[in-house]
């Protein structure tokens, strides 16, 4: 068995660890980790997210309704607590009223880490996160992971998520403005080429080739120039 990272959760020469910074935001984040985000430690970013940011951390599970650590968090004065999720009804950095709703409260982040079905599954059995305080983006984004579909453009990371969100709430003071969110950026850069550079040795016959069936992983990638 191929040694794992218990850190980043990346297999041996695939370690990000030597490329993470910890960065203290002044947000609080918390991703609830859907049972097969898991075991995706190939593709997913919610594990380096975790080691990158100070005040970040992961509930793995599907029904959150009874999860104590979830509802002490909820239930704690320090804490604004909103749900990223689109909506009419979402606030925005740029929404006339977000700062004075928070009050001087920190920003609790609570972030689905899950793909875009399995969030619907989160929610189905999750129905009390909606009545939430939501918050969405300002600016429209897209992700740098081409390597990876997506069911629609605007999709994004969770470590990119984090990424935009703080950068968006900076603007207002609802990010600490001495924070240089980049290195979240840098070790998802690395994190691609690092993807792209195996599937281009797959193809070349210096690793055991996964996707032969499948002609999307089968074309040679130019590695990006980030």
């Amino acid at each position: 068995m191929s040694y794992r990272c218990p850190r980043c959760q990346k297999k041996g020469e695939f370690c990000l660890c030597k490329y993470t910074k910890e960065i203290d935001s002044g947000i609080k984040f918390v991703l609830l980790m859907h049972p097969k985000e898991v075991k995706k430690n190939r593709t997913g970013t919610g594990w380096i997210t975790r080691i990158s940011l100070k005040n970040c951390e992961i509930i793995e599970g599907l029904d959150f309704s009874q999860n104590a650590r979830l509802n002490a968090l909820l239930a704690d004065p320090q804490y604004f607590p909103v749900l990223l999720y689109p909506g009419d009804d979402a606030w925005t950095a740029k929404k006339p009223g977000f700062a004075e709703e928070a009050g001087g409260r920190t920003i609790l982040a609570i972030i689905i880490d899950a793909t875009w079905f399995c969030s619907r599954k989160i929610i189905q059995h999750n129905p009390e996160l909606l009545r939430l305080p939501k918050l969405s983006f300002a600016g429209e984004y897209r992700s740098i992971f081409t390597f990876k579909r997506e069911p629609r453009p605007e999709y994004i990371s969770t470590i990119e998520t984090c990424y935009y969100l703080i950068k968006e709430l900076q603007g207002i003071a609802l990010a600490r403005t001495d924070c240089d969110p980049e290195p979240l950026m840098d070790v998802f850069k690395q994190m691609i080429k690092d993807q792209i550079r195996c599937e281009n040795e797959r193809i070349m016959g210096l690793r055991p080739n996964i996707h032969e069936s499948d002609s999307h992983y089968n074309k040679l990638r130019k590695m990006p120039e980030f």
